[in-house]
């Protein structure tokens, strides 16, 4: 608990707070919670909220791009950043440079991901011809997001919208992934969360360019064939998919993933900021 400042809302990670000292601002704090088929585990990752905080706040520092952090940050906990309040836009907008994941599975269905069409002959992990916009509607709480064309954002929020958060996205994952490279990491994949501030500038907000946000992998174990060994929480996921029905209440991870998935993070954060 920090004084002055109530709960306002619990998402599976981060927790939200509001204080009637401080309208138009918000209270973020990065729990140690990880999740995995749209279920809370037991235990946490140690140090995890901390480490997301951390890289958060460095990137904002790395991307000519406007934040919502309070400038400057008042002093608070290591997990937590004060933030402008903003109307958000329901767009995840989701920038993938490599085919993985969900857009893997859309991919061997359709030849395309979110209405993009795609060449034939892709693998698994194969780099795209360039990055491209697959963005999602956010669902209610409770229900999953909706892959979307950038036709049906469009029909959501309107086409300059649109264009700018898709353009906007783009950019930033340029200039993210360039830096990525630098320090021999791959960026695969990211999704980002923009809204419109008071006076209607488009603003980056919440996480940014975090494990638990981005899908990246090592970039010489890359070249050798190794496309699974990402800086996430791949290792909760493979234990939990070897171990679990997904029905009822899902088991607690064993001590050894719990410290293999924060030493992923751990090892991230150091060599994007070291």
């Amino acid at each position: 608990m920090i004084a002055g400042w109530n709960h306002s809302y619990s998402g599976k990670v981060r927790d939200l707070y509001t204080s009637e000292d401080h309208p138009g601002q918000v209270l973020m704090v990065a729990s140690d919670r990880v999740s995995a088929f749209d279920h809370v585990l037991e235990p946490g990752i140690p140090g995890k909220g901390e480490l997301l905080t951390q890289l958060t706040l460095w990137w904002f520092t790395q991307l000519d791009m406007p934040n919502h952090l309070v400038d400057p940050q008042p002093p608070l906990p290591s997990n937590a950043t004060l933030a402008r309040s903003l109307e958000m836009f329901p767009i995840e907008c989701v920038v993938r440079g490599y085919l993985s994941g969900s857009g893997w599975v859309e991919y061997q269905a359709t030849q395309s991901v979110c209405g993009v069409a795609l060449p034939a002959g892709l693998g698994d992990g194969d780099r795209l011809p360039e990055p491209i916009f697959t963005p999602a509607f956010k669902a209610p709480m409770g229900e999953h997001d909706e892959n979307i064309s950038f036709e049906r954002t469009v029909e959501i929020v309107g086409l300059e919208a649109a264009t700018a958060l898709r353009d906007a996205s783009l950019a930033i994952f340029a200039a993210a992934s360039a830096l990525a490279e630098s320090k021999g990491l791959i960026l695969a994949d990211t999704k980002f969360e923009f809204g419109s501030d008071e006076n209607g500038a488009l603003t980056l907000a919440d996480e940014v360019l975090t494990p638990d946000s981005s899908r990246y992998w090592d970039a010489s174990l890359y070249e050798t064939g190794e496309r699974t060994a990402s800086f996430d929480k791949q290792i909760v996921r493979n234990w939990l998919a070897a171990h679990w029905d997904k029905t009822g209440t899902p088991p607690a991870l064993p001590a050894e993933v719990v410290e293999q998935t924060a030493a992923r993070y751990r090892e991230l954060v150091e060599r994007l900021t070291a």
